[in-house]
């Protein structure tokens, strides 16, 4: 979508999303990922390391040959990146990187798999949760997954796993040999027909406690609807719309499907 349209449809969320405080809500497991999840305003000791790798990548002038799998960037459209200019357009902003580390922490959640690795900013928040995940993340682009993989040296991560290609490619062979998926935050490739069929195979690795994300589900008329469809698919039945990211529950002790927008 166009800034414009983006804008607007932003408008529109907010005016019709619950409030952040909680209060109205009246599903006490969304009453209480918004006080204890969404809500957390502690300052954990990871936040400084990693925003300090956050403004070194904003300040690399290095260019890199980038070969690109997803819907590309509405930013940039060369093959030839500057590693600065990857960080302004691909990675996702503090609070949401943040956001992604409160959910895999409180909710425990051991096995994370990542469909988009960049340049590593939200990966290496998700693999410093103190319960220590072991976290997989999938990147097309090889150049660009070794310069995320010296920044999760640099952070001294050791529980990351970066696998390179196509998604087509590593996301079935990965499977096959992966038992369970705790949480899976899709962000590769922005196009509908892609994301639900990631979703669907990523289901077979599923459990009750399975915790989708999907990003930038407003991006495009596309990613809306793949939002709408993932919404309706019968495993699921609980989500939250927090306009630039969309949060997927499939816990079958909430009888009836609910769709939250909370304001964030």
């Amino acid at each position: 979508h166009s800034p414009a349209i983006l804008a607007k449809k932003y408008v529109q969320y907010y005016l019709t999303a619950c409030n952040g405080s909680g209060h109205g809500v009246h599903s006490p497991f969304v009453f209480e990922f918004i006080k204890f999840v969404l809500n957390d305003k502690k300052n954990y000791g990871c936040y400084q390391t990693i925003e300090q790798v956050r403004k070194e990548l904003l300040n690399n002038k290095t260019e890199i040959v980038v070969e690109d799998f997803g819907a590309g960037s509405s930013i940039i459209n060369t093959k030839k990146r500057k590693i600065n200019a990857i960080a302004a357009s691909s990675l996702k902003p503090k609070k949401y990187s943040r956001l992604l580390f409160r959910i895999v922490q409180y909710y425990n959640c051991n096995h994370v798999l990542e469909l988009g690795t960049s340049l590593g900013i939200t990966t290496a928040y998700m693999a410093s949760a103190n319960n220590n995940p072991v976290v997989t993340s999938m990147e097309g682009s090889i150049k660009i997954a070794n310069v995320a993989r010296q920044n999760f040296n640099e952070l001294c991560l050791k529980n990351i796993r970066i696998i390179t290609g196509n998604f087509d490619e590593t996301l079935p062979s990965f499977l096959l040999g992966n038992a369970k998926t705790d949480l899976a935050f899709l962000d590769g490739n922005h196009r509908k027909v892609p994301t639900i069929i990631y979703f669907e195979q990523i289901l077979t690795t599923a459990h009750n406690d399975t915790i989708f994300i999907f990003d930038d589900i407003y991006w495009s008329t596309e990613m809306e609807e793949a939002w709408k469809v993932i919404q309706q698919h019968p495993a699921v039945t609980l989500t939250i719309d927090l306009f630039f990211i969309g949060i997927v529950f499939l816990r079958k002790e909430f009888k009836v499907k609910q769709h939250f927008s909370i304001r964030f």
